[in-house]
């Protein structure tokens, strides 16, 4: 039975009794800040079971994505360990508890397969129940099976709870006994691998406290209302069902491992048992191939990108892992192009958007091959070199600042670095490597600390927020507002007072002024208490909740406690916030054309002018561009209202504001509209109508770094500015080439393209200016010790090719039997090189090329024995250059 329809199956079956089917959340669980991706059926319905939202069905049923990685390293070894899989599950929500889920269990994997069920014996199922839990083992004699397969056993095993104070209870799980041939007769305690668990039933029913590990916590009660939470593991009944020892070998894997297998020259299961702990390398990695190539298609599938942080730094070491797997099996090509379609048409069936989607994935994919390849020749061979110099010193480990090195200036991983050492029977001083990468981030979070806070000790700013509380920003619907000086801030300590000249920092009990954040530039104005006044030329959040003015005092004196007047520059602040709304505007029409996975990875919100950095594999092209810009400004013309509101994170979901990967959120979120073109989560400054943007003009489009592409625009009056200056300049240029305006472009080319022939022409003359000489300088040769030696200086200005042609067509015309040794200096940008060239006579008599070239430039430069050269010493002196060549020959 493929997979698929096991899936189709058990979905069918559950919706038949009552359950709504829900789709499978995302991967990256965006909604969960302790979990970097979903590990488990039950993550979307969490809220639900911890009573923080009232689910809006009583029974669910769902087949979730999920990603494991604490065991990546037992990917392959055993036959449990998958990076990516899926989870089944039937949710009961206060509805039915064991006496409905037991059944609902049993009559699905017993029925016959033409009736909709699995068909599995029920001969050879086992069931484990809590030590206690006799409710259970007696539901379960009670649909047909026999009590001496019910096995009981302890908190370890079958106990359930999220490892914190809240809903746990009691577990039961299925097992399906595979065969003498895979293990010892006895049940799950005696042999987990002959034994296989498929089917896990938890009953929430407790409510837990002091817990201090998965066996030592205190029950304080019963909760409210009893849950179930199932989880049926849909590959390990896909391996049952298909009659395979493990989940490599099922339908939806085991077409990759082949493909693997076949472009490595392998042989999959030649070599192994059937039980996991007997199989052979090669066998592991092709494993780990296929099980690593068909996570990083989800991954990718589902928006993650690879990257240094984060979920792109997990995708990035699965992808990685894969592909030296591939090489350590002996293809050396690039692999993801043969692999990653054949793991599509695997995984298509069960997610068809994964075909729709396939070009933007393998586009992400074959890029950080390319990367990784590049990675590893610059690496491994450093790497190689380090690990032969521990061995040779007899050491145990590489060093902490070797690795270090090799990941911080050679872009090399340290889980690799720990991997090929181990292969080579060597650690790695781990210790020290995490030492290094500590200080790293230390200088950096410090520097960058450093620049949001002047260097001031954070501890002051603490202080003035514990004793006044968090500063309410009212600049949303406000430009001005009277305030009261809550503290005057100099030099990392509050002060009482400041005068003229000084530069402080004041934080208000409110103000109008917008801190930079978000990719928002900050507001600048006046703050004016009593009769001074202070000019405010930053704002900035040092800690959360405390909003902090840079100011100098431009007049008389300003006191903590005293009522001022705060007033930003309004010019400022209107343009920063159309640059910000048009950012919206771009985010959103580069998603319409490039597809949802194009989301924002930063931005900068300026006076007149945005920048606006989004993830895609590759560059934008010209015509992609003029229609992005084209349809901003169509926004523009329609007049839209800009409009924001505060809701819960739920509702932003719902209603589909775009969040941004990686950022925390708050329960109320802000989401900003523009009409129905385009919604997002922002806490910065808008303007009211999309028509008070004027204008919106892409100037530009980048890379700037792997997968991130950067976009550059104006906005309002400098859009505006900008081409009319074009305007002028293309103006000026067709009055200069006497043709309209629309030729300019042709006629430029064209007058570029003849400038480029005639510098091609001039080359040519001035190469053969320098090689006619070459006759009448071979006959001038000097006999140096029975050598005929050359030494001359190129025309001044002379191309490096020119020079290096000169000396070999001197040596040309030498009589080839007589030894000869030609050295030709030349003069350029104000630097002086040597070319030297030794025909095969004077090779004979031990005269090397690159080892004169050494001794002119006392040991720099390059080469081989027969032609080499050097530079860099001023140009006066070329000709100390052909004497010290001269005086090397007479010595030899």
């Amino acid at each position: 039975m493929k997979t698929a329809e096991i899936k189709r199956r058990y979905l069918a079956h559950f919706e038949a009794n009552g359950h709504a089917v829900v789709p499978s959340a995302p991967l990256p669980a965006i909604s969960d800040p302790n979990l970097l991706f979903v590990n488990a059926g039950m993550v979307q319905f969490v809220p639900y079971f911890l009573g923080q939202h009232t689910p809006p069905y009583s029974r669910a049923v769902s087949v979730q994505k999920c990603i494991r990685t604490p065991d990546i390293d037992e990917v392959g070894k055993t036959s449990r360990h998958g990076t990516f899989f899926q989870m089944n599950g039937n949710f009961s929500f206060g509805d039915y508890f064991k006496a409905g889920a037991i059944p609902l269990a049993w009559d699905l994997v017993t029925k016959s397969v033409a009736e909709g069920g699995f068909g599995l014996d029920p001969e050879r199922i086992w069931a484990t129940v809590y030590l206690d839990d006799d409710e259970a083992a007696e539901i379960w004699r009670s649909v047909g099976m026999p009590a001496e397969r019910i096995v009981r056993r302890g908190k370890k095993d079958n106990f359930w709870s999220m490892g914190i104070p809240g809903p746990a209870g009691p577990c039961s799980e299925l097992y399906y006994d595979r065969g003498p041939a895979y293990g010892r007769e006895g049940g799950p305690e005696v042999d987990e691998d002959r034994y296989l668990e498929f089917w896990n039933l938890v009953f929430m029913q407790f409510q837990i406290d002091d817990v201090q590990s998965k066996e030592i916590f205190q029950i304080v009660g019963d909760l409210p209302k009893k849950n179930i939470d199932t989880g049926m593991g849909l590959e390990r009944m896909a391996s049952l069902l298909q009659g395979v020892d493990n989940l490599y070998e099922i339908d939806e894997v085991r077409p990759i491992l082949a493909r693997a297998a076949e472009l490595t020259g392998k042989r999959y299961g030649a070599h192994s048992g059937h039980v996991a702990s007997e199989s052979h390398p090669d066998d592991v990695r092709l494993r780990v191939i296929a099980d690593h190539v068909r996570t990083a298609l989800m991954l990718i599938g589902d928006g993650v990108t690879p990257s240094n942080e984060g979920r792109g730094y997990v995708l990035r070491r699965i992808m990685r892992r894969a592909i030296r797997a591939v090489r350590l099996l002996g293809w050396q090509d690039r692999a993801l192009p043969e692999l990653l379609p054949v793991a599509r048409d695997c995984m298509a069936p069960s997610y068809p958007e994964l075909a729709a989607e396939f070009d933007r994935i393998s586009q992400y994919a074959y890029a950080e091959e390319d990367a990784f390849l590049a990675t590893l020749r610059a690496g491994t061979t450093i790497l190689d070199t380090a690990i032969a110099e521990t061995k040779s010193a007899g050491k145990p480990a590489l060093s902490g600042d070797k690795a270090f090195q090799l990941h911080d200036t050679y872009g090399f991983p340290i889980d690799l670095t720990l991997e090929i050492a181990a292969e080579q029977g060597l650690q790695v001083d781990a210790d020290g490597f995490r030492r290094l990468m500590a200080d790293q981030r230390a200088r950096a979070k410090a520097d960058a600390r450093a620049r949001k806070t002047g260097h001031t000790d954070l501890s002051a700013y603490r202080s003035v927020l514990d004793a006044g509380g968090p500063v309410e920003f009212t600049g949303y619907t406000e430009l001005n507002r009277e305030s009261r000086v809550r503290a005057v801030l100099s030099g990392g300590d509050q002060v009482g007072a400041a005068a003229e000249g000084d530069t402080v920092e004041l934080v208000l009990d409110t103000t109008p002024f917008y801190a930079e954040g978000g990719g928002q530039q900050p507001d600048q104005g006046l703050i004016t208490v009593g009769g001074g006044q202070v000019e405010v030329f930053d704002v900035q959040q040092p800690v959360p909740g405390l909003i902090v003015h840079r100011a100098r005092v431009v007049r008389g004196e300003v006191r903590a406690g005293e009522t001022g007047y705060a007033e930003i520059d309004v010019t400022r602040r209107r343009a920063i916030s159309r640059s910000h709304t048009a950012t919206h505007l771009v985010h959103q029409t580069m998603r319409n054309f490039l597809g949802e996975s194009a989301t924002q990875a930063g931005s900068l919100n300026a006076p007149g002018r945005l920048r606006f950095d989004f993830n895609t594999p590759t560059g934008v092209s010209p015509s992609v561009l003029h229609d992005v810009e084209q349809q901003v400004n169509e926004v523009l013309l329609a007049d839209l209202e800009v409009h924001a509101f505060v809701t819960s994170q739920e509702e932003a979901r719902r209603i589909g504001a775009m969040a941004l990967f990686g950022e925390k959120y708050g329960e109320r979120v802000r989401v900003v509209e523009v009409g129905d073109y385009a919604r997002e989560l922002c806490g910065g400054t808008h303007v009211a109508r999309s028509a008070q943007l004027g204008l919106v003009k892409i100037l530009s489009e980048a890379s700037v770094g792997s997968g991130v592409r950067r976009i550059e625009a104006l906005v309002g009056m400098d859009a505006f500015g900008f081409l009319a200056r074009e305007h002028l300049l293309v103006s000026r240029l067709a009055e200069l080439f006497r043709v309209p305006g629309d030729q300019v472009a042709d006629r430029v080319e064209q007058t570029v393209t003849q400038l480029r022939d005639a510098e091609k022409e001039l080359e040519k003359l001035r190469a053969q200016l320098v090689l006619g000489g070459a006759a009448a300088l071979a006959g001038q040769a000097k006999d140096v010790r029975g050598v005929a030696y050359v030494g001359t200086e190129a025309p001044e200005g002379a191309a490096g090719n020119d020079v290096r042609t000169l000396a070999q067509e001197i040596r040309g015309k030498i009589d080839p039997a007589r030894p000869a040794v030609v050295a030709v200096a030349a003069r350029s940008n104000g630097k002086a090189s040597l070319v030297v060239a030794v025909n095969a006579a004077a090779r004979s008599r031990g005269l090397a090329a690159k080892d004169l070239v050494k001794a002119a430039f006392s040991g720099r430069g390059g080469g081989s024995d027969d032609l080499a050269q050097g530079g860099g010493l001023p140009a006066a002196e070329a000709p100390k250059l052909l004497a010290t060549v001269e005086q090397a020959i007479a010595d030899a």
